[in-house]
């Protein structure tokens, strides 16, 4: 996949989550689209299941429903979100036919012995989905802050080169930090809403 990144307002939509723990079944997505010149141009909600398996479709519809043809890459807030509901970012990049990069905070032994833990009836399919996802790649941004990638569609320079352009301080990409305070937000106004209806 040809990605321009010496471009001016080359566009990424960032995914990020939030949820409360024991408090709900599902976890709020939220998807930002801005530009490398830090302009926010579009966004978008979406929700998976806690544990699940249904993050790499529900990702998939959300840039499908945004309509746009102009996203030139996806950046996701990890590759194992809402209690081990596995991405697959391959395939999230084979069905938009974008370049997916995803990014990660903190060094990780591994997650095959929590997998097993709390899927003790089902752990197969989980594992294998996240053995596919392969290793992380270290990157040191022009912040000097580190971050763990996998990228799909694009090589290790190129991904360094987007996520410096969309990282202003400190280690999280302003798509991703955008994307989780929305996604906050959300989850915020749900919890309002349905305090609001049982005083009514």
């Amino acid at each position: 996949m040809r990605l321009h990144v010496e471009k001016k307002g080359i566009r990424a939509l960032g995914i990020a989550e939030s949820f409360k723990k024991d408090q709900s079944k599902r976890s709020v997505l939220a998807g930002v689209v801005i530009r490398s010149d830090m302009i926010i141009d579009g966004f978008i909600f979406g929700s998976v299941e806690i544990g699940g398996d249904d993050a790499t479709d529900e990702i998939v519809g959300m840039f499908q429903r945004l309509k746009r043809n102009d996203i030139n890459v996806i950046i996701l807030g990890g590759s194992v979100i809402s209690m081990y509901n596995i991405i697959d970012i391959d395939s999230v990049g084979i069905r938009t036919n974008t370049p997916v990069i995803s990014v990660t905070f903190e060094e990780s032994e591994g997650l095959e012995p929590h997998i097993k833990h709390h899927f003790p009836d089902s752990w197969e399919k989980k594992l294998s989905a996240y053995n596919k996802l392969g290793s992380r790649e270290t990157i040191q941004l022009h912040t000097d802050y580190k971050v763990y990638v996998r990228p799909y569609g694009i090589s290790l320079e190129i991904c360094k080169r987007i996520l410096d352009k969309f990282t202003i301080q400190g280690a999280v990409p302003e798509p991703i930090r955008l994307a989780r305070l929305l996604a906050r937000a959300k989850i915020a106004s749900d919890i309002s809403q349905r305090i609001d209806k049982k005083d009514r």
